[in-house]
C-alpha cells in the first residue's frame, strides 16, 4: 500500500502548526523569505478566499491585478512590504479560510510568514524600532500611566488640542482615537484591598483558579479583573491573582519573538507552582489566552513549563461555561435590560473553543443576546497609529454597522480593545445619523452585573 498522502482542499481537517524556528539564522534570511512570499502569495493570488478578511489580501491581489502580466511574477518583491504590514496576525486565514494550511502539502501559513518578516527587518535594523513601538512596552507605560493617573488621563484624552498633536508628531499615535484609560489601583491592587466574599456553598467550591492579570486588565480595565473575581467566587472558586509580565503578544506584531520567549518563560516559571498544586489557569483578554494557549508552545516548543500552562490555561468565559457544564452555576443571575450584542473577537475564534462568551452571556435569563463575528479592524497598536488606523476603521467598519443594527444597550467583547474601537467607529460614524452608542464592557462585566455583583 501506498504512504503517498492525497492532497485535498476545504480545510476538512484540523489545521496543523509547525513550531517557529526563530533561533536559526536561516528565519531571518530575507532572500529565502521572499521566495516562500512569492510561493504563498502565488497560491493566494490563485484562491482569493480571503479577499474579505482584512486589508493583506486585497493589497495583494491588487498588486497582481495591475501588474503588466496580471499574475504574481508582475509585481516586484520591494512591493511585498504594504502587505505584509497590513497584516495584524489575527490568524483568521489559518484558522477558518484557508485550505491549504498544514497538513497540506502546501502548507500555508500566512500570518507566521509575515511574522518571520518583520522579524527579519528587525534583525536587519540591529533591533532598532520606531519610536511608536515604545506603545507596546505596555507594562511600562502602566506602572507610569497608574502613578499619574489623572494627569496621565488628561493628556492622552482625544479633546487635548496640545498633547494629542504632539503624541501624534513624537509616537504617530493618530489624533482622533480614543485611547485606554489608566487607573491609580491595579486590578491586584483593587483584589487585595477589596477580596470578594467566597461562597462556601457555590457549585465549583472544588476548584482552583490563578486569574492572569493581563497587562489590560491590571492597568486599564482592572473592573474586568474584578468582575471575573467576583463571579467565580460566587461559584465557590478559591482564586489568586498573579501577573509576572505582559504575555508579549505586542512585541509578537512588531517581530521581537526573542522578547516573547523571554516573557513565556518567566510566566510560565511562574504560573507552574500553582498548576503542580492542581489549579487552573484563567486568562481576562483572548489575546492573552491565545498567547499562553497557542503561539508560547510554537515558540518555545521544548518547554515543559510552557507547555504545561498551555494546557492548563482557559479563557475566562470558556471556564465560567465549563462550570456551567459540569457543576451548575450558582443561583441570582437576573436579566440585562436593553439586551448585549457580544462581539467574537478574532484572537477567541483563533483559540478554536466557539462562542464561549455569547454561550456564557446566553445563560442569563430573559435576555437577548445577539452576536457579531466579523473583525474589528484594532490590531493592538495597528489602530492607534496614524498610518494604520485609517485601515483598521476600514476594516471594523461592517462590524460596526452590524453593533448599531443591533440596537442593543450593551456591547462586549472578548478583546477589549476591540471592543472600544467598535464603540467608538459607531459614536463617531454610526451615532452621527441618529443611533445610541451602546455601553461597553467585558463579557464577565456584564455577567457580573447579572448576578448584581
Amino acid at each position: 500500500m501506498s504512504n503517498t498522502t492525497t492532497p485535498r482542499e476545504g480545510s476538512l481537517g484540523a489545521p496543523t502548526r509547525h513550531a517557529l524556528d526563530w533561533r536559526s539564522e536561516d528565519f531571518y534570511d530575507l532572500a529565502a523569505i521572499e521566495k516562500e512570499m512569492e510561493r504563498v502569495f502565488d497560491i493566494c493570488h490563485g484562491c482569493r478566499r480571503c479577499f474579505n478578511l482584512c486589508e493583506s489580501f486585497p493589497r495583494l491581489f491588487d498588486l497582481v491585478d495591475a501588474s503588466p502580466t496580471g499574475e504574481l511574477d508582475g509585481v516586484a518583491k520591494e512591493d511585498f512590504k504594504p502587505v505584509v504590514d497590513a497584516c495584524t496576525l489575527c490568524d483568521m486565514c489559518f484558522m477558518t479560510k484557508c485550505p491549504y494550511v498544514p497538513p497540506h502539502e502546501w502548507a500555508l501559513d500566512f500570518p507566521h510568514l509575515m511574522l518571520r518578516h518583520r522579524a527579519a527587518e528587525l534583525k536587519l535594523a540591529g533591533g532598532k524600532q520606531a519610536l511608536s513601538a515604545q506603545l507596546a512596552e505596555t507594562d511600562r507605560n502602566g506602572q507610569i500611566g497608574r502613578l499619574v493617573a489623572p494627569v496621565a488621563n488628561f493628556a492622552s484624552a482625544r479633546g487635548n488640542w496640545v498633547t494629542r498633536p504632539l503624541m501624534g508628531a513624537v509616537l504617530g499615535v493618530d489624533q482622533q482615537v480614543d485611547l485606554p484609560k489608566y487607573h491609580t489601583r491595579t486590578f491586584q491592587q483593587r483584589a487585595a484591598l477589596e477580596p470578594p466574599q467566597r461562597n462556601p456553598d457555590g457549585p465549583a467550591r472544588a476548584r482552583k483558579a490563578v486569574l492572569y492579570a493581563t497587562c489590560f486588565v491590571e492597568y486599564n480595565q482592572p473592573s474586568a479583573g474584578t468582575a471575573a473575581q467576583a463571579v467565580l467566587a460566587r461559584q465557590g472558586v478559591m482564586t489568586e491573582i498573579v501577573y509576572p509580565a505582559c504575555c508579549g503578544m505586542p512585541q509578537l506584531e512588531h517581530g521581537d519573538i526573542a522578547e516573547v520567549a523571554a516573557r513565556a518563560e518567566q510566566v510560565a516559571a511562574a504560573m507552574f507552582p500553582y498548576i503542580e498544586r492542581g489549579y487552573d489557569i484563567v486568562a481576562l483578554t483572548a489575546s492573552c489566552g491565545l498567547m499562553m494557549k497557542f503561539e508560547w508552545p510554537l515558540i518555545l516548543p521544548e518547554n515543559e513549563q510552557v507547555l504545561r500552562l498551555s494546557r492548563a490555561t482557559r479563557d475566562i468565559c470558556e471556564y465560567v461555561v465549563d462550570i456551567a457544564k459540569k457543576e451548575g452555576l450558582a443561583p441570582g443571575l437576573a436579566s440585562i435590560e436593553g439586551g448585549v450584542t457580544a462581539h467574537m473577537a478574532c484572537h477567541a475564534r483563533a483559540q478554536n473553543m466557539g462562542q464561549k462568551s455569547a454561550e456564557m452571556l446566553k445563560l442569563i435569563p430573559d435576555t437577548k443576546v445577539d452576536v457579531v463575528e466579523r473583525c474589528s479592524g484594532h490590531g493592538g497598536t495597528f489602530g492607534v497609529l496614524k498610518q494604520t488606523r485609517p485601515l483598521a476603521v476600514k476594516v471594523g467598519r461592517p462590524a460596526a454597522r452590524q453593533v448599531a443594527q443591533k440596537q442593543n444597550a450593551h456591547l462586549c467583547s472578548d478583546c477589549p480593545l476591540a471592543c472600544k474601537h467598535l464603540g467608538q467607529i459607531v459614536t463617531d460614524e454610526l451615532g452621527a445619523k441618529g443611533g445610541a452608542t451602546p455601553m461597553q464592557a467585558h463579557p464577565i462585566e456584564i455577567f457580573a452585573k447579572a448576578y448584581g455583583l
